[in-house]
């Protein structure tokens, strides 16, 4: 059942919720300056209870993103990446008249990974005057609402994730090699968050394949149940960007999706991740 969260209080900022149960803006926090060890828990406490939250009007550097992110874990290097950039932990997402926004399906990040990431972190470079929200759907509430059969059903199913369905056209590589490189993983249909205990959605348009143990027809239909689930929009937060906000969302929790209705406008973001571990369910 998709029941408000209570918010909890905290030291370094004021959380101001989007939604009753998915995203909230961090008030008064300052990435550049509030970097103590309190500082960062406040964070982690607000990303667990939100699944995303916002930070807004941050003058930071690129490296000033890279060492917020690294106090949350290991960052991780995306294949999308140049491998002359300076930065590697940065993936850069550029948008304009040459290049429609092709990020407008709902996912989690790199589920093709054997240890999918915990959270990314995007930032704001140039965004158009109108349009290039982000939404986030909770992946939580998504599950809670489930037909009880349904989810009963579901509830230890394994399915497979796959890079090569976005990744094979996106990097002009062969779909083959790619998979040589980054095997198909298999991930619980459901996942128990490993801090917060709770169940949640796992499988996405983007990257899952299929279910393990049905007939492609069978597994056809039970994503498709589980995919207009996450498009909800009781579940779900929109994020209007401005240059100098920031969004740090958890992996684990929830999903998002990059609205590509700006075209040909510019839009530039710049997105760091953060290391997670092997998705496991636990009833």
């Amino acid at each position: 059942m998709n029941v408000a969260v209570k918010p909890e209080s905290y030291t370094h900022f004021e959380a101001r919720p989007l939604s009753p149960t998915i995203g909230a803006e961090l008030i008064g926090f300052d990435i550049a300056h509030h970097n103590s060890d309190t500082a960062i828990e406040d964070v982690r406490r607000a990303l667990l209870q939100w699944k995303v939250v916002f930070f807004r009007d941050q003058d930071i550097t690129r490296a000033q993103h890279i060492a917020f992110a690294r106090r949350f874990g290991e960052l991780e290097i995306h294949p999308a990446t140049p491998k002359d950039q300076e930065d590697p932990e940065v993936l850069r997402i550029a948008h304009g008249a040459n290049s429609k926004g092709s990020e407008n399906n709902w996912h989690s990040d790199v589920t093709w990974r054997a240890e999918p990431s915990l959270g990314s972190i995007l930032r704001a470079i140039e965004v158009p005057d109108v349009g290039g929200d982000t939404l986030f759907a909770d992946m939580y509430a998504a599950y809670d609402a489930l037909d009880p059969a349904f989810k009963k059903f579901v509830e230890g199913l394994t399915a497979e994730h796959d890079i090569a369905r976005v990744f094979a056209k996106r990097l002009g590589a062969n779909a083959d090699a790619l998979r040589a490189k980054f095997p198909i993983q298999q991930h619980p249909v459901i996942r128990t968050h490993p801090e917060t205990g709770r169940n949640g959605i796992y499988v996405n348009i983007g990257f899952t394949e299929r279910v393990l143990g049905l007939s492609r027809k069978q597994s056809d239909w039970v994503l498709n149940e589980l995919y207009e689930q996450a498009k909800l929009p009781e579940f779900q937060c929109r994020f209007r960007w401005k240059p100098g906000s920031l969004a740090f969302w958890d992996n684990r929790a929830c999903q998002h999706y990059a609205a590509s209705d700006y075209f040909p406008l510019v839009r530039i973001m710049e997105r760091v991740t953060v290391k997670g571990d092997r998705p496991f369910f636990r009833g």
